[in-house]
């Protein structure tokens, strides 16, 4: 089975949704054969490198108040705090196209080392607030995860992967993914929003037992 995580590092729901994703897997234990990759959206493609204030952002493209907002932020950090991830204070959105670039060549070294590369921008981002489209930031976390860290900086030197995150992101807007998460198993099964572990896991379970075609 491959499961396509299609994502934004942007995305609170992104971070809860791989979590809870990951304890079904865990639950269907080793005997699982389940391929796990990760795929790039943006909700802010137009995002300035100098980012935003969080709020004024939300208000702006949602229409909500900054008591609203503080009310969905709460309910994030419990959902978060319910599956071991930690949602810390968060003042400005970032950009996160060069983070996709990393997480495409990451793929490509090692599927494991994107997974990890996946966990670290999220932490960055949600868990401490780091500023994800400065190179610096980005190479650190890409040695975090075990890459290499003089090729993770010549990759945000150029514009290596730029095509490719591209085109992958209007493969998925093509395909009619406009939301995310959107986990996508084998290309013909699409579970949407972050989940809980349990709606994962009873979804996997059926599609592992049913009849292959």
């Amino acid at each position: 089975m491959k499961i396509e995580f299609v994502s934004d590092i942007a995305c609170p729901w992104c971070a809860i949704g791989l979590h809870s994703l990951e304890q079904a897997l865990a639950a269907l234990g080793e005997g699982a054969d389940v391929e796990l990759a990760f795929e790039p959206f943006e909700l802010n493609p137009d995002m300035a490198r100098e980012g935003e204030d969080t709020v004024a952002y939300l208000a702006a493209k949602y229409g909500r108040t900054p008591g609203e907002i503080a009310q969905t932020q709460a309910a994030i950090r419990e959902r978060g705090a319910e599956l071991g991830f930690a949602f810390g204070e968060r003042t400005r959105v970032w950009n996160t196209f060069d983070a996709h670039r990393l997480l495409a060549w990451a793929g490509e070294v090692d599927p494991a080392r994107q997974r990890a590369l996946q966990h670290a921008l999220l932490r960055a981002y949600h868990g401490r607030g780091e500023n994800t489209s400065d190179p610096a930031v980005l190479q650190a976390l890409a040695l975090e995860a075990g890459l290499d860290g003089a090729r993770a900086a010549a990759i945000l030197a150029s514009d290596a992967y730029a095509a490719a995150v591209r085109e992958r992101e209007r493969f998925w807007q093509e395909a009619g993914v406009h939301a995310v998460p959107a986990v996508v198993i084998n290309r013909r099964h699409l579970i949407s929003g972050g989940q809980p572990p349990q709606v994962y896991e009873d979804a996997l379970r059926r599609l592992l037992a049913a009849p292959r075609a």
